[in-house]
């Protein structure tokens, strides 16, 4: 190293968003705990592991407990922060909880292992991101605060400015850019890095996905403009539509003023063991992992999986000669709906829309119920105006809503709770409840295999 000031660090994601993005997330426990006092060793910011889609998964495809796995994950990696992905007052599902249930469940996170939680709210309204802030803080978690990175013309560097001030000012640690589709262009990230590092104090940490083929001259602007953490997958589970690679942002910064400080020749056997993983999930699961990256990410700003959802969905309906229709309709729906950051779970609605529109031959002939709850506000303030001609169509005379949607909902634990003791589970611990609360027919299904 030249000297320690400009030195950048790296959160390592390969027990997240590396297997989320390339392998349907199916990387089990067991996978993980042979390296895991590696991965502890190397030097890294932080350990990406949980949150995201691996909770979901562990109940649904893996038959493991999810509060079990950062348990483990906790007991081999006693040096490196464990880092999670909240999907702010969605938790890690698609609506909005309680805020009970929220409190709830991240001050179980934290008690189980977590110590940084990057939170974020798929149409950056702060409002829905306060309540899963507050109880981080109280639990003396490090709070990320994440703004979703989109293009549109509600979208330029100084309204993503004023989020990451709301952001500060609530109390956030440091400042992610979420990057989840692979749209940030290099320059155009030194130009929002060096804003956003001119105007606030807190350290920015930017996450962006390979998506698009940017991600690795992306990350060199951004760190050049200040930039103090970012993202990267191993080896075997970078690029695609995964994180840039560890190994090869250690070396392009190795002997310079970033220099990241971590030993690049600790990485060899993590990778090697990483991709014997990588060969026995595609055995195991029959998943394809080579994805391909798709520059045309950057004209429909929604990632390849969810393009491939979309138009399987198409093929099962005997419509897919209207794919290309629908790739041309989806700027026009996210347009007409406010410009909504195309996350989840935003981006399925837009998505569906879209295919509606072109199936059926008539825009807006049928709207989903989701679709018309975005409309009047109860996921968040949307970015930009709704299309006049469509407002009240959409919407049907039902009322907007101005203020924050879940003052709207009553607490919900108690009652979760008598219905789980309805179901036989009386005894249930506040971690089972908690998994109940989020996906409840999983939860159930993993409990009757499981007791």
């Amino acid at each position: 190293m030249t000297d320690g000031k400009s030195t950048v660090k790296i959160t390592e994601t390969v027990l997240r968003d590396g297997h989320q993005s390339l392998a349907a997330t199916r990387t089990r426990t067991g996978d993980m705990i042979p390296v895991l006092e590696q991965l502890d060793e190397v030097g890294y910011n932080a350990l990406e592991a949980w949150g995201g889609a691996t909770f979901d998964s562990c109940l649904r495809f893996l038959n493991e407990d999810p509060w079990e796995r950062l348990r483990t994950i906790k007991k081999y990696c006693k040096k490196t922060p464990i880092q999670m992905l909240l999907r702010g007052q969605n938790i890690l599902g698609y609506n909005h909880y309680a805020d009970d249930v929220v409190e709830a469940f991240v001050e179980r996170s934290v008690a189980n292992g977590v110590d940084i939680i990057r939170i974020f709210d798929a149409l950056n309204d702060v409002r829905n991101l306060e309540c899963a802030m507050r109880a981080a803080k109280k639990s003396g978690a490090h709070v990320q605060g994440a703004l979703v990175y989109t293009i549109s013309p509600y979208h330029r560097p100084e309204n993503f400015l004023k989020i990451a001030k709301d952001l500060v000012q609530l109390g956030a640690d440091s400042i992610c850019i979420k990057d989840m589709s692979g749209l940030l262009a290099p320059y155009d990230a030194y130009d929002l890095v060096k804003t956003l590092k001119t105007h606030i104090s807190a350290p920015i940490n930017l996450h962006t996905h390979y998506t698009s083929g940017m991600g690795s001259m992306t990350y060199l602007k951004a760190v050049e403009a200040g930039a103090d953490i970012i993202d990267c997958a191993l080896s075997p589970f970078a690029l695609g539509t995964s994180q840039p690679c560890t190994e090869s942002m250690i070396y392009a910064f190795q002997g310079t003023v970033y220099d990241t400080g971590i030993d690049p020749e600790k990485l060899a056997p993590l990778a090697l063991h990483f991709r014997k993983v990588k060969q026995s999930l595609e055995a195991d699961f029959k998943i394809k992992t080579n994805i391909p990256i798709d520059p045309e990410v950057l004209k429909f700003q929604i990632p390849g999986g969810m393009l491939s959802n979309l138009l399987n969905q198409m093929k099962e309906q005997e419509t897919a000669d209207k794919y290309d229709l629908m790739l041309a309709e989806m700027p026009r729906v996210r347009a007409d709906l406010g410009y909504p950051p195309l996350v989840t779970p935003t981006s399925q609605m837009v998505g569906t829309m879209a295919v509606m529109n072109v199936t059926l031959g008539e825009r807006y002939k049928l709207v989903p119920r989701e679709v018309k709850d975005m409309v009047r506000g109860k996921y968040g303030r949307l970015p930009g105006p709704i299309a006049p001609e469509l407002k009240e169509k959409l919407v049907s005379g039902e009322p907007f809503i101005s203020h924050r949607p879940a003052d709207d909902i009553p607490p919900q634990l108690e009652k979760l709770k008598a219905q789980l003791s309805e179901k036989g589970y009386a005894d249930a611990s506040m971690e089972d409840l908690l998994s109940y609360a989020s996906f409840p027919e999983v939860a159930l299904a993993f409990f009757q295999k499981n007791r």
